[in-house]
């Protein structure tokens, strides 16, 4: 088969239960898209539209802050009652606004008269920001402090909504005597805490992600100009990817909140930087046998390319799955992160391919690869000669630590792999201890005005006065509905707030506080008794209500994706390694890892982080994440066993591919860690959470399953494993087929190749 270029190799693809001719013929579909990033002219094309793409994109990366919807109403499905009674609440007057609860209190006493003055100056001052004639104060039954509500208009533009709550805020506090304690908190008081607490670390996000990663590369490469390049790619990939998301979320109708928005950057880095070292390490394998760099990534492209796109692939389909969600939350999550995972895919496949290729072998220095003589393989991203047919060569891809490792498994495989699993089920036990009843106002690593307002009011007020519910129903039965709602447990008070003659609403103020099991105990026990009233059609809504539904949504959610990516995930791995053996032994040992993560999580949530409790929504993330992307993991190493396998036996490949990408799997999976911790900067327990459990999880997937616990399963299965392929039929053999000499492009002195 003839290389673009002028070299000339006969390849076959061992891998694969092809035809000579098939497989022709897909090395040439390889070769013709390689061809595209790395030919003469080609390169430079590739690198000066990637440059045009990112001047454009990066402007509209910068406004993804403004799409943003941190509103827990938004996240929930049209079918949820807390939605119909938004729907309902528009046909009243003032019925769509979102309440601002301003609170003032004093701390040695009851309310001075001039505090009481400053309250009603203080009414008088806001009244502009109300969409309705605001309610008077309310003074609490202790004396020592006031509520004011202030119901507002939810703008779009959240940067005019927050300076709206930030002028409110500086009313009150210039207003206050000395020793009255001043708070805007309530729903409109927490969305903007929140929208501003995301605003805040968007910037240093980006930089502490790329220093991370630029650190980590430094490391791996010890080069001073070689990591300059993945990390360039990987933020023209960033850029892109976020410019995108704006767009949708803009123009599609696609829900994006701080919490996806962080996701996104933190994917695109680790994988972009995850598929770029697997590239690079192939391209540099190849690079001691082409003497040209273009023959060299073109190899590199068709050899690592379909694991690349396999891996790219099973992590959009399993996040596109998230798609089936009721929540907006989840379903937004989904093509938000298929869009990172696939902008990262297309961009390292091309972009990378084509900045290598221009700056040379000399990107290397000072550990340069050599043209070399004799076949070479790396092992811990070294390039050492290899035994060929014929000759007295050492292989050398059967020493080094990994090597060590893979021999050290194959004396006692079915020991090893009982053990670890034993190990990693006994980890999962801590699950039981984990606690998904995090509370909204618990939720923030750091005080903020609105949930220092909200421990006020519980101090001084039935704690659910914050954040009011509501009941609205026909004005027909309004009596009856007063009736009902005053006498069930849980309720503190209730007035009507509003009517349109066909419909009213009722303000209920819970004993509990708000987005507690208790409060959410009363929500329930207050929606079955209103449902219950003849012909009042009655809903019950609320912050509370909203995030009572948001929660039930979730585990929904985790019941019916969790299966659906298992189901998605075997079928892929089925047909990239053909077998019906080998998929599910992988899915197993990755829901294994899963497990034990998440029992690690939740013991160290409580014991050494000391959160409050865990966001309902982290089992699916945490599964999606680290399904997904732990099984990208086994994907490289098992297509390389399946390539050396072909070559040799099945046993000798399981440890060859091993020592072979041992190294730069391990460094994949240290990049994707630490771009997963680097969610610790924001001031969010739920970000945190997932930070530390995908942190945690990708390191025990890499360090444990794919390094000891999956080698050690093919070893025991042997050619088993890749039934029913030719494959899983062959007899075992120690020896490495040599393959015909090559021509190099530069028409120096043909020499051995070896099949990598």
């Amino acid at each position: 088969m003839r290389q673009s270029g002028g070299s000339a190799r006969s390849e076959g693809s061992p891998a694969t239960d092809e035809t000579p001719a098939e497989c022709g013929e897909r090395l040439k579909r390889g070769e013709r898209l390689a061809g595209c990033m790395t030919g003469r002219w080609a390169r430079w094309g590739v690198v000066l539209l990637w440059l045009a793409l990112a001047l454009v994109a990066t402007p509209l990366a910068a406004r993804l802050d403004d799409a943003q919807t941190n509103d827990a109403a938004a996240f929930l499905p049209p079918n949820a009652e807390s939605t119909k009674v938004l729907v309902a609440q528009r046909s009243l007057p003032g019925g769509d606004a979102i309440p601002a609860v301003v609170v003032f209190a004093r701390a040695g006493g009851p309310l001075t008269a001039q505090d009481q003055t400053a309250v009603q100056t203080a009414a008088a001052r806001l009244a502009p920001f109300g969409t309705t004639q605001l309610p008077p104060p309310v003074p609490s039954p202790d004396g020592r402090a006031a509520l004011l509500i202030v119901p507002m208009e939810q703008l779009a533009d959240a940067n005019r909504f927050a300076d709206q709550i930030d002028e409110m805020r500086s009313t009150v506090r210039g207003l206050a005597p000395p020793g009255l304690t001043t708070s805007v908190t309530g729903p409109a008081g927490v969305i903007v805490d929140t929208y501003t607490l995301f605003s805040d670390v968007e910037g240093t996000l980006l930089f502490v992600t790329a220093g991370v990663v630029a650190a980590i590369l430094l490391i791996v490469y010890r080069g001073p100009f070689l990591w300059l390049v993945p990390l360039l790619a990987v933020g023209a990939a960033d850029q892109t990817a976020s410019a995108a998301t704006y767009l949708l979320a803009r123009h599609g109708g696609l829900t994006v909140n701080g919490q996806s928005a962080g996701i996104l950057r933190v994917l695109v880095f680790g994988a972009g930087t995850d598929y770029a070292l697997l590239l690079i390490a192939r391209y540099r394998e190849e690079l001691s046998r082409y003497a040209a760099p273009a023959d060299a990534m073109r190899v590199a492209v068709r050899r690592a390319g379909p694991a690349i796109l396999a891996s790219a692939g099973t992590v959009v389909i399993s996040l596109l799955c998230l798609l089936l969600a009721e929540l907006n939350s989840d379903r937004g999550l989904g093509p938000v992160g298929a869009i990172g995972i696939a902008t990262a895919f297309v961009t390292i496949m091309t972009l990378l391919p084509a900045a290598m290729v221009i700056c040379g072998r000399r990107l290397f220095w000072p550990f340069v690869p050599k043209f070399a003589a004799v076949p070479t393989e790396v092992v811990g991203g070294v390039p050492v000669a290899v035994a060929v047919a014929g000759t007295d060569t050492v292989d050398m891809a059967m020493t080094g630590t990994w090597a060590r490792i893979g021999a050290a498994i194959a004396r006692r495989p079915r020991l090893v792999w009982l053990v670890t699993a034993a190990v990693l089920a006994g980890l999962a036990v801590g699950i039981v201890t984990l606690d998904t009843g995090l509370r909204q106002q618990d939720a923030f690593r750091k005080s903020t005005d609105s949930i220092v307002g909200q421990r006020i009011v519980e101090k001084h007020f039935p704690p659910g006065a914050s954040e009011p519910t509501y009941v609205v129903g026909a004005a027909s039965v309004d009596d009856q509905l007063a009736s009902v709602i005053n006498a069930t447990p849980g309720v503190a008070a209730s007035t009507e707030s509003s009517s349109d003659g066909e419909v009213t609403q009722f303000l209920v103020v819970l004993t509990d506080s708000p987005n507690s099991a208790a409060s959410f105990a009363t929500i329930e026990r207050l929606r079955d008794r209103v449902h219950a009233v003849p012909g009042a059609h009655a809903l019950v809504g609320g912050n509370t209500a909203v995030n009572l539904d948001v929660r039930d949504a979730s585990v929904r959610d985790r019941q019916l994706i969790i299966p659906l990516v298992l189901a998605v995930v075997l079928v892929i791995l089925a047909m990239l390694l053909r077998s019906v053996v080998a998929p599910p032994l992988l899915i197993a040992t990755v829901v294994l890892s899963f497990l034990a993560a998440l029992g690690v999580a939740a013991l160290a949530f409580t014991h050494v982080f000391g959160f409050p409790g865990s966001d309902p929504s982290l089992e699916l993330f945490g599964f999606i994440f680290l399904v997904a992307l732990g099984v990208d993991y086994n994907i490289f190493l098992m297509t390389r066993v399946r390539e050396e396998a072909a070559r040799t036996d099945a046993r000798t490949g399981v440890r060859r591919g091993l020592a072979v990408t041992g190294g730069v799997i391990t460094s994949a999976g240290v990049v994707l860690a630490a771009t997963f911790s680097v969610l610790f900067i924001f001031p969010l327990v739920q970000l945190a959470e997932i930070g530390f459990l995908v942190a945690f999880g990708v390191l025990l997937d890499t360090l444990v399953v794919r390094s000891i616990l999956v080698p050690a399963l093919a070893l025991d299965i042997g050619a088993a494993m890749w039934w029913p392929s030719r494959l899983g039929r062959r007899p075992p053999t120690t020896t490495t087929s040599a393959l015909p000499p090559i021509t190099t492009s530069d028409n120096r002195t043909p020499r051995p190749t070896h099949h990598g």
